[in-house]
């Protein structure tokens, strides 16, 4: 079975980006599972080469992706050559830096538009950098969603087998309130449950989420389960999605766990990320859905205090591959 090519931006390059892609692109069972390719600066690698405890690569420069060499102990990297190293700082936020980055993910995204690549896994990358480039994304999800032409892109976690969507992402909870509407579940029960089935998943129930303890006792404490949720999850289920809820918060994750349901549709952005992240940070990895092409990405920061030091954890990295490897064949053009 020929081995999925994945492509890596590089990441923020000040961030610990460069150190946890060499850290992944030398792990044994990775590069044995996948064809890794980067996208990023020479220079910069070059120099997260001389960090403390990071494995030498021979880095092999490269135009196209099927021109690499993928083998153990070889990087294949696209440079794009865009860091000026004299102006250049380990942990330091900067605008040439946050540049730099969106311009390896939009390398990544155009050669999955074309096919060339079966996938891509992203490093963390920085906001403050991204807007003090000039560049008008707030993070990765945006991004992708621009250059694939998708306008509302669904995100949704994988950690130890369980999946978690999300209704609602960076907005604040009271606003988050105010979106959790029938219409809104009901368009992303069906829209989940679509990007499901492309990733191979098509057996099993997903759970709604409750909003309010006890998913409210109906009506007791709010009542936005038995005004919203409640009956978009039964006009679904009439349409004949396989669908539950609202299974309470303090248990739904624990039962999804358990394989009692495929997915969990959590209804705004920390209720999805503590039970998540609380299970396992390191294994906790983004996929975002609803594009054309498959990106998965780890979901921790650059991590500028400990950028240059070397003892950055690889583990979300190579998770994040292997979810990417794991999926792939159904993105295959």
């Amino acid at each position: 079975m020929t081995r999925p090519l994945i492509c890596i931006p590089m990441g923020d390059p000040a961030g610990i980006g460069p150190e946890i892609v060499l850290k992944a692109c030398a792990d044994p069972e990775t590069v044995s599972s996948a064809r890794l390719v980067v996208a990023g600066d020479r220079k910069v690698m070059d120099r997260a080469e001389t960090y403390p405890g990071i494995p030498g690569l021979a880095i092999r420069v490269i135009e196209d992706p099927e021109d690499g060499e993928y083998v153990p102990g070889v990087l294949n990297l696209i440079d794009l050559d865009n860091v000026d190293m004299e102006r250049f700082t380990v942990g330091e936020i900067s605008g040439m830096c946050g540049k730099a980055a969106y311009e390896y993910i939009e390398k990544s995204i155009e050669l999955a538009n074309a096919r060339r690549v079966a996938a891509v896994a992203t490093p963390p990358i920085n906001k403050e950098s991204l807007r003090a480039g000039g560049v008008d994304f707030i993070g990765h999800t945006e991004i992708f969603g621009a250059l694939t032409n998708t306008p509302d892109p669904l995100t949704m976690f994988e950690v130890r087998g369980m999946r978690v969507f999300f209704l609602t992402r960076h907005v604040s909870l009271r606003a988050a309130c105010d979106l959790i509407t029938k219409d809104r579940i009901k368009d992303y029960v069906r829209r989940c449950t679509e990007a499901l089935r492309r990733l191979g998943v098509t057996e099993g129930t997903m759970a709604v989420a409750g909003l309010n303890p006890h998913s409210g006792e109906h009506g007791l404490f709010g009542d936005e389960e038995v005004r919203e949720i409640f009956p978009a999850v039964e006009e679904l289920k009439a349409e004949g999605y396989d669908v539950a809820g609202p299974v309470p918060a303090d248990s739904v994750f624990h039962l999804a766990l358990q394989g009692r349901y495929n997915s969990v549709l959590s209804l705004y952005h920390d209720q999805g990320h503590i039970a998540t992240k609380t299970l396992d940070f390191e294994r906790t990895i983004a996929v975002t859905n609803g594009m054309p092409i498959l990106r998965t990405s780890v979901d921790h920061g650059t991590a500028m205090d400990i950028a240059g030091t070397g003892i950055a954890s690889a583990v979300s990295m190579i998770e994040a591959i292997r979810l990417a490897v794991k999926y792939a064949p159904n993105f295959s053009a």
